[in-house]
């Protein structure tokens, strides 16, 4: 393998291809119309142009992506996350036209894309599951009934898709025709598709995942579990490797399961089997992600196994060169999504131009990103920045460098999450690990963020107060009423 295609822009596009050049590999870049002058394209050996900026015209075109690939003799694909990564037409499409597509099988992609045939898989290896149905369902009525069999409060969910959409929580039977109605609209909307099923709902759950690995020699191993339960809309905003709550016990136990879905499907490459724990540590089966997840970064820097480059061995036909027994957990990482959103307006994406762009840097800090000072944020993908991730020996060390690494991290010209993790790493909730996926509901208000903003004001005002009295101007006195703020006392002004 000499050549690959990263079907994919950004950082993730980019992080692809420097694993591929240490490996000595060429590397294909694909743009959009938005993307000429990406970091991405200007990086990759080579660069196709594949359509307009929206990616119905660009990335997602299945017949562009193989065209870029003739075009330029690559060998390989790697779909890197979302766009055609978890499609299994592409997969098919990529095998027929006598491509290497670096990634699982397009059958594994089917069964594991679909909530009820993965669980179906699952229970082939007793995997735990929630309570619930193991099929869809279309029938009001007959669905009700099994609702009050499962138990009030229930979760009703799309099974062809993620991202919350298709969801609902339903506390009691009188709203469960209305709610289920409107499920399945919006399941339909979504995926085309308005199957749905019902689960007993959990309601302080959290959320872990176990990354696996699997060779085409019939070897799978897992590479431990990552906490994602600090999530905004249904997605993720915050990761740990490991989880601050599994002990060694759940964590086998889990890490076994784990490789037990991957075996149900003969899978091959990275993939991440997701799974919610209760309040009592009770953990059962949610779903399989057939893809490199955008967290994998905590994975990496806490096993020291780079999954990219194994996804490259795995797909030339290597076996693993590493036993469960050779996989340790050493220290604890923790990664922050840095989007362009305003978490003071309901996490509304926020596009516009990097006028600052200064990135943090030092002992156990990684930076994946995709953008540089004046840039512009496109208004037509996924509006995250960069992976802003931390380690340490370990949890205090690795959420020490992550709050030095925000306050460094310097991003003017739009809205960022920055100050929101700011917030978490600082909250009770997080620091004792007392937390679950509804922590920004439960903790997290607009005005903790201006609050913060208020003292950072102050601060620079009696800066430039002391400034214009060094230099012999008059200056008005500051007066606010922050002035006692701990943000302020604890930090000296000049």
């Amino acid at each position: 393998m000499k050549k690959i295609l990263v079907a994919n822009r950004g950082e993730i596009a980019l992080r692809v291809m420097r694993s591929a050049r240490e490996m000595g590999i060429q590397t294909v870049a694909v743009y959009s119309a938005a993307d000429r002058n990406a970091l991405h394209v200007r990086y990759a050996d080579e660069a196709v142009y594949i359509g307009e900026a929206p990616s119905s015209q660009s990335y997602l075109v299945i017949e562009k992506i193989i065209g870029a690939c003739r075009q330029t003799g690559a060998e390989a694909i790697h779909p890197g996350y979302g766009f055609l990564s978890e499609n299994p037409a592409f997969a098919r499409a990529v095998r027929e036209a006598g491509l290497i597509l670096i990634g699982p099988s397009p059958e594994a992609m089917e069964v594991m894309g679909n909530k009820l045939s993965a669980k179906a898989a699952a229970l082939k290896y007793r995997i735990p599951m929630v309570p619930g149905t193991e099929e869809a369902i279309t029938d009001v009525p007959e669905a009700k009934r099994r609702a009050v069999e499962v138990g009030f409060p229930i979760l009703i969910k799309a099974a062809a898709g993620g991202g919350g959409k298709g969801m609902r929580v339903v506390e009691q039977p009188d709203d469960f025709e209305e709610q289920m109605q409107l499920a399945v609209s919006e399941a339909t909307s979504a995926f085309g598709d308005g199957s749905v099923f019902i689960e007993r709902y959990v309601s302080s759950p959290r959320h872990i995942e176990i990354q696996v690995l699997g060779d085409n020699h019939g070897n799978i191993v897992h590479l431990f579990e990552r906490e994602c339960s600090v999530q905004r809309r249904h997605q993720k905003v915050v990761e740990e490797a490991p989880s601050s709550v599994l002990t060694p016990d759940i964590r086998e136990r889990m890490g076994r399961d784990a490789v037990n879905v991957a075996r149900s499907v003969n899978y091959t490459g990275a993939g991440t089997v997701e799974f919610i724990l209760d309040e009592q540590l009770n953990y059962y089966f949610l779903e399989m992600n057939t893809r490199l997840q955008v967290e994998h970064p905590v994975t990496e820097l806490i096993t020291g196994v780079d999954l990219v480059k194994e996804q490259i061995k795995i797909a030339r036909g290597e076996a693993l060169s590493f036993t469960q027994q050779d996989l340790h957990i050493s220290g604890h990482a923790i990664e922050l999504r840095v989007y362009a959103e305003d978490p003071a307006n309901n996490f509304l994406p926020d596009i516009g131009t990097l006028q600052t762009y200064v990135t943090p840097k030092g002992a156990g800090v990684r930076i994946d990103d995709g953008f540089e000072q004046g840039m512009e944020i496109p208004i037509y993908y996924d509006p995250m920045i960069a992976k802003l991730v931390t380690c340490g020996e370990n949890r205090d060390e690795a959420i020490a460098r992550m709050i030095r690494a925000i306050e460094e991290y310097q991003i003017t010209g739009i809205q960022t999450t920055l100050g929101f993790g700011k917030f978490v790493m600082q909250h009770p909730a997080f620091t004792s690990g007392q937390f679950d996926t509804h922590f920004v509901k439960k903790y997290f208000t607009p005005e903790v963020l201006q609050t913060d903003n208020k003292d950072e004001a102050l601060v620079a005002a009696l800066i430039v107060q002391r400034l214009l009295v060094a230099g012999g101007q008059t200056a008005q006195p500051v007066t606010d009423v922050n002035m006692g703020s701990s943000w302020v006392k604890n930090r000296k002004v000049l």
